[in-house]
């Protein structure tokens, strides 16, 4: 008789389709023998939380509790963005409004004018990730990851979104824009903050489940 899967549910603080399906992915990679229960804010009325922390740990936590208060269910909250060094670390919280527009083309555009002449060695940048689970009123897990790279001179690739195609990643030596989605997800800033948490995701998460 095989044994039963444990069982939890989670609503992403988002209403994006991609970041839905990429975090079910990740799930079911990280953790197979549990079966995860995702939805998004679809179909929940909400106002848009106001992300006016100074940093992506601050927004993750600002979202996951705003969702957990207006759901009264336990919301996992994400902010996330590009960090490039030869611009002092912009765009940062920025990352997607850097442009006046928020256009993914367009902040691309921009960070292609502000990094042009800048020679390959200082072209570095990173892509960090923080993830917040809150219930009403309380966060119970946190966490952040990185993916390290380089801000190419041209777009490359026509996978993932936002500065995907302009990211090169040392680890697998192509863009974003140009790796499969296996690919990466395997080296993602979202998987690394997600592996960080989920040992004490799941032990709050059963915690709460018996009433503890």
């Amino acid at each position: 008789m095989g044994t039963l899967k444990s069982s939890f549910s989670l609503v992403l603080a988002t209403k994006n389709p991609g970041k839905l399906r990429e975090f079910a992915r990740l799930f079911r990679t990280l953790d197979p023998r549990t079966e995860w229960h995702l939805l998004d804010l679809t179909g929940f009325e909400l106002p848009d939380a106001q992300e006016t922390g100074e940093t992506f740990e601050d927004n993750a936590r600002i979202k996951a509790l705003h969702a957990a208060r207006h759901t009264g269910l336990i919301c996992l909250g994400e902010d996330s963005g590009l960090e490039v060094d030869f611009l002092g670390g912009a765009p940062g919280v920025r990352s997607h409004r850097f442009s006046p527009s928020g256009d993914d083309h367009d902040n691309n555009e921009l960070l292609l004018e502000r990094m042009r002449g800048v020679p390959w060695e200082r072209r570095t940048a990173r892509y960090r990730c923080a993830i917040a689970v809150a219930r009403p009123g309380e966060v119970v897990a946190s966490g952040q990851g990185t993916v390290e790279g380089l801000i190419t001179e041209e777009y490359r690739g026509n996978n993932g979104f936002g500065y995907d195609p302009l990211f090169f990643s040392v680890e697998l030596g192509k863009t974003l824009g140009e790796a499969s989605d296996a690919e990466k997800d395997s080296v993602s800033h979202r998987r690394r903050a997600l592996e960080a948490i989920l040992p004490a995701l799941k032990a709050r998460l059963r915690e709460m489940a018996s009433g503890s």
